[in-house]
């Protein structure tokens, strides 16, 4: 017989558990189905963010942060590393704790919050009643009935066509976390988050990383003064980066991988690399979800159709997180998950996706909320805009890492702040104070005003918000 519950999260990802852990708080007999596993078979929640994407990334990211800082900036501290080693499999064994540490949490938090977990593949399968049946497949089949679904099932990796990923010679972003031995040249395709965050990682360690990107513009999507300044940071450090390449072959071979494509005035170019990156994006996953036999109303592009408040086409199916529109970021699905939550609570959320955080974990951080300035200048809006250099920065100067700048722009006439950009030390951190500040619809002269704490590089925004009216204090 069909166990039955108020409310099924299919996909325990961070908008699947969050959805599930807000729904069973508030009072909803609750239960999510997630399939990832490890590799002893254990359920490993969390999805492609826990288990191959933002945590196993920020692991690297800060391991390979620490052995290149031993190996070029511990002496300007008058610290020195005599015979700097490297132990690769240690790295990523610690990588790999750090994803069964967070595939636990969620374990536990399911625990705490009295959510039941099946472990296995969730889909839809038709009506029962006024409620909805749910089949779990998997090492424990199971039968659900529910009165609300929430689908949460993520994306994948989108393919480059005639391009076969082995996780081998050529590698998704799993096998780009996986690498046994640095590689001593790495070709890695797309110089978007994953691309430059992978191509970070193992250019610190030690390859000698060319990144191939297809658009004309690198970091199209961000603030072309912040873009300029990471092109030009990322090159310094011996980052390669061709924009505007069209890839014509990809050959893998038994110990290397020929890439032949077009450059950007249409030069003929083979380049062979160890390993290759493929990180051109990603699509929504909707595999085992039965949509063509439920109805489920999919766009031209494959992700889920909703409306505003993320309701389907079908009555009390819900759906959040990549496998709908809007931003592909662990924070927008889990905001996602809590607002379907509330709403099936008859509660009145609101997600405003212009005020939803953008960051890039390379060395200097990018981070951004809100307008860029090229897009004000597209809709010909009138502003202002301020920035101050973390060159002028006093914790930035102790840090030893005083490269990039923090910039704000602010409506002409109301001085509203319509975005904030930031490139530097800690941007990841800083971008929150941005975020806050649009959310209450605060001035640049608010921020302005706000006493910051000496020293920190949280004062880099309040020069900012300052520059805006011509008046820095420091620079």
């Amino acid at each position: 017989m069909a166990e039955a519950f108020d409310v099924v999260v299919i996909g325990a990802g961070p908008g699947g558990y969050i959805a599930a852990i807000r729904a069973a708080q508030l009072g909803f007999k609750t239960a999510c189905i997630d399939d990832w596993s490890r590799a002893d078979g254990k359920p490993a929640p969390g999805g492609t963010c826990t288990n191959v994407g933002c945590i196993p990334s920020k692991a690297l990211l800060q391991s390979s942060e620490h052995f290149d800082q031993a190996g070029h900036r511990f002496a300007e501290h008058g610290i020195g590393v005599a015979g700097l080693t490297l132990d690769l499999a240690k790295m990523l064994a610690r990588k790999d704790k750090v994803v069964t540490q967070n595939n636990d949490g969620i374990l536990y938090l399911f625990k705490k919050n009295k959510v039941t977990f099946f472990h296995g593949m969730g889909s839809l399968a038709g009506k029962d009643g006024d409620a909805w049946k749910v089949n779990v497949t998997g090492v424990k089949p199971a039968e659900l009935v529910a009165h609300h679904v929430v689908i949460a099932t993520g994306s994948k990796p989108r393919p480059l066509p005639g391009i076969d990923i082995d996780n081998d010679r050529v590698l998704d972003n799993a096998g780009a976390l996986a690498i046994p031995q640095v590689p001593k040249r790495l070709g890695v395709v797309g110089a978007g988050v994953i691309g430059l965050e992978m191509g970070s990682v193992w250019r610190r360690l030690g390859a000698d990383v060319t990144v191939l990107e297809a658009l004309p513009t690198f970091l199209g999507a961000v603030d072309e003064s912040v873009a300029r300044e990471a092109l030009k940071l990322f090159a310094k450090q011996g980052l390669k980066i061709e924009t505007g390449i069209k890839i014509d072959s990809v050959v893998a071979g038994k110990k290397d991988v020929t890439v032949t494509y077009a450059d950007s005035v249409g030069k003929a170019t083979t380049a062979s690399f160890d390993r290759l990156i493929v990180s051109i994006g990603r699509i929504p996953f909707t595999g085992g979800l039965v949509a063509d036999t439920v109805g489920l109303a999919l766009d031209a592009r494959g992700f889920v159709t909703v409306d505003a408040d993320c309701r389907t086409n079908l009555s009390n199916v819900w759906a959040v997180g990549d496998v709908v529109r809007g931003p592909m970021l662990a924070h927008k699905a889990e905001e996602e998950g809590v607002a379907v939550a509330e709403r099936i609570a008859g509660q009145h959320p609101h997600v405003d996706f212009n005020t939803v955080p953008w960051v890039i974990y390379t060395a200097p951080e990018i981070a951004w909320v809100g307008e860029t300035e090229q897009q004000l200048k597209a809709r010909g809006a009138e502003y202002r805009a301020g920035s101050f250099p973390f060159m002028a920065n006093g914790r930035a100067r102790a840090l030893g890492d005083t490269s990039g700048f923090v910039k704000i722009l602010a409506d002409r006439k109301t001085d509203r702040i319509l975005g904030m950009h930031v490139i530097g030390p800690m941007a990841s951190e800083l971008i929150s104070e941005g975020v806050v500040a649009m959310e209450f619809g605060a001035s640049s002269e608010d921020l302005a005003r706000i006493c910051h704490a000496h020293p920190t590089l949280s004062e880099a925004t309040k020069e900012a918000a300052l520059a805006v009216d011509g008046r820095t204090l420091n620079l």
